[in-house]
């Protein structure tokens, strides 16, 4: 992983889809979360975005948000196409490029091609491949230029229809919620903080009524919903205490409670003991 994603600041890159589809496939780089992408996929594939799942015949332009889960399935080995990943820090300064639709949660941000629209949205890619090699000083400007005209392309188009929902809908959501919940994790850095905190958090980023998202979860797990995010927090919290250096009030912050004297009265709710007392055995 390249050095400055791993610092948090502003990262771009591109590939070629080729390297790592069909029989002799690479892994795909970047596990992180953190980062947006944008993938021109051609071939026949199935694509599923949070709960809608589309079918893709020729070619098509998916639009990844970091908050939501997503992956497809190949359906016949000729597969190619281009992606590209950054993170929100490289529009930094640059306009709020996560307002845009195609990367909202209540969007369908798959967008079918035709040839003609598929070769100009190559030409595109080829286009970021000659400017990341190239030595010219503002390039990574031309970058940014090339990733808004992606976007501005897929907003004249129409997306995607959904062809089906899943066919048990509280099993969908309760995986889709457990999924949306572990992306935020592990915390890695002091200045990392777990955003979705409610269930109201996590019922907006996956586009369903709050009572929606607790009866599902109520159903497949038998657990609430703030039960179930009070006991990943209070894991993680395990964790950093247990294996970082971060003072009390730092670990607090990155688990999103705004006074460290909050993270004390959860820790002590549910372990039993103050997280200073749990570190020190």
């Amino acid at each position: 992983m390249p050095d400055n994603l791993k610092k948090e600041i502003g990262h771009f890159n591109v590939f070629k889809l080729d390297d790592f589809v069909g029989r002799h496939s690479k892994p795909i780089p970047y596990s992180r979360k953190d980062y947006y992408k944008i993938s021109l996929i051609i071939g026949k594939n199935r694509v599923h975005y949070a709960d809608k799942v589309m079918e893709i015949e020729h070619q098509a332009l998916l639009f990844a948000n970091p908050k939501i889960p997503y992956n497809w399935e190949q359906l016949d080995e000729n597969q190619s196409g281009f992606f590209c990943v950054f993170t929100e820090a490289f529009f930094n300064r640059f306009g709020n490029l996560k307002e845009y639709p195609v990367f909202q949660p209540n969007g369908t941000p798959i967008f079918s091609l035709s040839e003609k629209e598929a070769v100009s949205i190559v030409a595109i890619y080829k286009k970021m491949f000659e400017e990341i090699n190239s030595d010219y000083t503002y390039k990574y400007d031309v970058l940014r230029n090339l990733v808004f005209e992606l976007v501005h392309l897929a907003l004249k188009m129409q997306p995607a229809v959904s062809i089906y929902n899943s066919s048990n809908a509280a099993d969908k959501i309760s995986s889709l919620f457990l999924e949306l919940l572990e992306r935020q994790f592990p915390i890695e850095s002091p200045s990392q903080k777990f955003s979705l905190r409610s269930a109201s958090d996590f019922a907006g980023q996956l586009s369903i009524h709050v009572n929606h998202l607790n009866r599902a979860l109520k159903e497949t797990t038998q657990k609430t919903t703030s039960a179930i995010i009070a006991e990943r927090v209070a894991q993680e919290a395990k964790m950093l205490l247990k294996y970082t250096n971060w003072n009390v009030a730092e670990i607090a912050y990155c688990l999103g409670f705004e006074e460290p004297t909050h993270f004390n009265n959860f820790f002590k709710k549910n372990m039993q003991q103050t997280p200073s007392q749990f570190r020190s055995v």
